[in-house]
C-alpha cells in the first residue's frame, strides 16, 4: 500500500484506485446534497471527502477512467445549484487548514475548504484580520474566491482582489501556481472561475493588522438615501443600506476602523427572540395569509429603526445574521445606473404592494458597493459597483412564492444593465454574458485550454458558459 501512495496515480490499478478512494468516500445512503438556503439538491454519483492532495489526485484519476465529471463543493452556501452535480463531488470540508502565515509581509496560505469563521481565529491569533468581508463567514474560502463574492465599500473590491496566488490542480492531474506574475491568464480566469479551470488547493490571501469597526447605524427615508448617494457612499470606509420598502425607511450603516473598545450593539431579546423567532413565527403565518407580510415588514422595520452604534472586531461588524433558508438573488448594477435601477424597483414594489392580488415581498433589500477591478467574470469588472439584493424568507423550511418576484427585479436590472452574483440562481446564458463581460471569451479560451475534456464543467457551467440547453430547475428541491 506505501507504494501506491506514492505512484503516479495513472499507474494504479483500479481495484486499488477504488480501495484508496473507500475511506474517503460517503456511504450511499448519505450521498446527497443540499444547500444552505434549501432550495437546490443533487444525487451524486459518488461523494468524496479528501484529506490531502494526493487523494484529489486519485479522485481526478478515477473521473479520468470513468468519463465523469468533477464538481468541487464547500458547504454549500451558494443559493444557486452551481454545486450541483449528478456525477462525482469533491467536498473540501477536510481541506481546512491554515499553511503559512506571514505578519511581516501580511497575508496567509490556506486550504480552500477552510471556513472563514475558522480563518478569522486563526488569523486574529497573529493579530491579523481580512480586509473586507461578506454579509456571513460560514462559507469556505474556496467558495468567496471562485465566486468573486463581496462585501461593502466603494474604495474595497471584491474579496478575490486580495488575493496574490492560487495553487490548483489541473484536471490532467498536474499541479501549477498562478498569479498576476506567472500564468496570469489563469489567475484571472480562476479567482473568479466558478470551479471551472481547476481544484483550488491553496490560496495566498493579502491581509492587514486586525482591527476593529465602529458602525453607526440610523434610518433614513428611502428618497433622501437615493437622492444623495453619492454622498453617502463616501461617509465612510465601508456604506451599505437595508430597505424596507413597506415603510420606505431605509437603514444607513456606516463602519470605520476604529481604536475605542469594543462596544457591541444589540440584545438578545430585540434581535433574537422578537427580531428571530417571532418574525420567523410571523412568516410561517403569512404563507397562508400573505397580507401580512406587509405588517410584518412593517415591525420588522421598527425593530431596528432606532439609532445604534457599535464597536466589534472587525468580521462582528461585516457579518450580519442571515437568519432563515432563503430565495435570494443578487445582481451588480454599474453605479451610474444604481439610481434609476432602484427608482424603477421603488416604484414596480409599492405598484404590486397596492395591488390587492399584488406581490408581498419580503424584507430588507440589501445595497451595498465595491470597487471596479480587472478580474475578467467579476461582476465589478471594470465599474464601481451597486450590489442589489433581495430575499424570500423559507420560514422553518417551508417553501414561499417567489418566482415572480424574481422574475419581474432581473428584469429590471437587466434593463440597468445588472450582471448577476455567480453564486446565485439566474438566466443569463453565453450571448448575454458576452456582451457584459469583455474577457467572456479569454475565460472559455483558458477553460477549453486546461481541461479540454470538461472534467469540471457540472450542469451549472454547461448552462451559463457553454450555453448548453440544461434545465435551470433540474436541482430543484421543490417546484414552486
Amino acid at each position: 500500500m506505501s507504494s501506491q501512495l506514492t505512484a503516479r496515480p495513472s499507474d494504479i490499478p483500479l481495484r486499488n484506485l477504488y480501495n484508496l478512494l473507500e475511506p474517503i468516500t460517503v456511504p450511499n445512503e448519505r450521498a446527497r446534497f443540499t444547500n444552505w438556503g434549501r432550495t437546490f439538491t443533487c444525487t451524486p454519483h459518488a461523494i468524496f471527502e479528501p484529506e490531502n492532495e494526493f487523494q484529489c489526485e486519485l479522485i481526478l484519476e478515477l473521473a479520468r477512467r470513468e468519463g465523469k465529471t468533477v464538481r468541487v463543493a464547500g458547504v454549500g452556501h451558494s443559493p444557486s445549484d452551481l454545486a450541483c452535480t449528478t456525477e462525482f463531488m469533491l467536498r473540501t470540508t477536510k481541506l481546512n487548514r491554515v499553511l503559512e502565515v506571514n505578519t511581516e509581509k501580511r497575508y496567509v496560505v490556506a486550504q480552500s475548504g477552510i471556513i472563514l469563521n475558522d480563518l478569522h481565529a486563526q488569523l486574529a491569533k497573529n493579530n491579523l484580520a481580512m480586509m473586507n468581508l461578506g454579509s456571513i463567514s460560514e462559507q469556505t474560502l474556496g467558495g468567496v474566491v471562485t465566486t468573486a463574492t463581496h462585501g461593502s465599500g466603494v474604495n474595497y473590491g471584491v474579496i478575490s482582489t486580495n488575493v496574490m496566488a492560487l495553487s490548483l490542480l489541473l484536471a490532467d492531474g498536474s499541479r501549477i501556481t498562478c498569479s498576476r506574475n506567472e500564468h496570469a491568464d489563469l489567475f484571472l480566469a480562476s479567482i473568479c472561475g466558478l470551479g471551472a479551470t481547476g481544484i483550488i488547493l491553496s490560496i495566498q490571501l493579502e491581509v492587514e493588522p486586525a482591527f476593529r469597526l465602529k458602525e453607526s447605524q440610523k434610518p433614513l427615508p428611502f428618497d433622501d438615501v437615493v437622492r444623495d448617494m453619492d454622498k453617502l457612499i463616501h461617509s465612510a470606509e465601508h456604506v451599505r443600506f437595508w430597505w424596507f420598502p413597506t415603510t420606505d425607511t431605509v437603514i444607513y450603516s456606516q463602519a470605520n476602523r476604529t481604536n475605542e473598545p469594543k462596544k457591541p450593539a444589540g440584545s438578545w431579546w430585540w434581535h433574537s427572540f422578537l427580531g428571530y423567532h417571532v418574525i420567523q413565527f410571523l412568516l410561517f403565518i403569512a404563507r397562508y395569509i400573505t397580507v401580512l407580510n406587509l405588517w410584518i415588514g412593517t415591525f420588522a422595520c421598527w425593530l431596528v429603526k432606532g439609532d445604534t452604534v457599535g464597536v466589534d472586531d472587525s468580521y462582528n461588524i461585516f457579518n450580519v445574521d442571515c437568519r432563515y433558508p432563503q430565495h435570494t438573488t443578487e445582481w451588480a448594477v454599474p453605479y451610474e445606473n444604481a439610481q434609476a435601477c432602484l427608482r424603477e424597483f421603488h416604484d414596480y414594489l409599492h405598484k404590486e404592494m397596492q395591488d390587492p392580488h399584488g406581490i408581498r415581498p419580503h424584507f430588507p433589500v440589501e445595497i451595498r458597493f465595491s470597487a471596479a477591478d480587472d478580474i475578467w467574470l467579476s461582476p465589478s469588472y471594470g465599474q464601481l459597483t451597486c450590489w442589489i439584493g433581495i430575499v424570500q424568507y423559507k420560514p422553518y423550511g417551508f417553501n414561499v412564492p417567489y418566482r415572480k418576484l424574481f422574475q419581474a427585479y432581473e428584469d429590471i436590472v437587466v434593463r440597468h444593465r445588472g450582471r448577476p452574483h455567480w453564486a446565485k440562481a439566474h438566466r443569463l446564458q453565453p450571448d448575454g454574458l458576452q456582451k457584459l463581460y469583455p474577457h467572456f471569451n479569454d475565460f472559455r479560451r483558458v477553460i477549453d485550454r486546461v481541461d479540454p475534456d470538461g472534467v469540471f464543467r457540472n450542469e451549472y457551467v454547461q448552462r451559463h458558459i457553454m450555453g448548453q440547453p440544461i434545465d435551470p430547475r433540474v436541482f430543484k428541491q421543490r417546484r414552486s
